[in-house]
């Protein structure tokens, strides 16, 4: 997917001008051009920023088309949606199905060795809870820091500030739920 060219599309359908949602996200305009140029990527807790400011949910920006005339059950791996903006040493989140459809919100996150959902601490509606698959990932919530290792778990209110962290030397993976979708 091109975020830049579907965040830009998005805003200018809202009637935004860059400096408009810069304004209202708490960024630079100049970081929303170099972000619908694709000359940088968001991290998440920015691109979480802009979108609530827009507002359009992670899940509506990175849906795809899914039949509603037929209730998809089983999804293949390349039936994921990206639902963070990918690159080397950043997290990657995949989303089962189409969040808007359902209630609650899967995800399938990768955190490499140092990459953390971004310096800004992330505040949404809903419930979050997670489970540890493998490598070690550093979880604040509302000041409250704890590493969690393969078979750990989360579970909080996401109204509260939180971040995740990757300190250790391998990739981390986890096996996230959200409810209600909010990312």
């Amino acid at each position: 997917m091109d975020i830049g060219q579907r965040l830009r599309s998005i805003r200018e359908d809202r009637g935004l001008s860059q400096r408009e949602l810069a304004t209202k996200a708490g960024l630079t305009n100049g970081t929303i051009s170099l972000i619908e140029k694709n000359k940088t990527s968001p991290s998440v807790a920015s691109l979480k920023s802009l979108l609530d400011a827009i507002p359009i949910s992670m899940a509506e920006f990175f849906s795809t088309l899914e039949d509603t005339q037929t209730p998809k059950v089983f999804y293949r791996e390349s039936e994921f949606t990206k639902v963070s903006p990918t690159s080397d040493g950043q997290v990657s989140l995949r989303q089962l199905g189409n969040a808007e459809q359902h209630s609650l919100q899967v995800l399938h996150e990768t955190y490499p060795s140092g990459a953390d959902t971004g310096p800004e601490l992330l505040v949404h509606e809903g419930e979050e809870a997670g489970v540890v698959i493998s490598g070690e990932i550093e979880v604040t919530v509302d000041g409250a820091v704890a590493v969690l290792s393969p078979g750990d778990g989360y579970l909080f209110d996401s109204r509260l500030p939180h971040r995740f962290r990757n300190i250790g030397d391998v990739q981390c993976i986890v096996v996230s739920a959200c409810t209600p979708p909010s990312f």
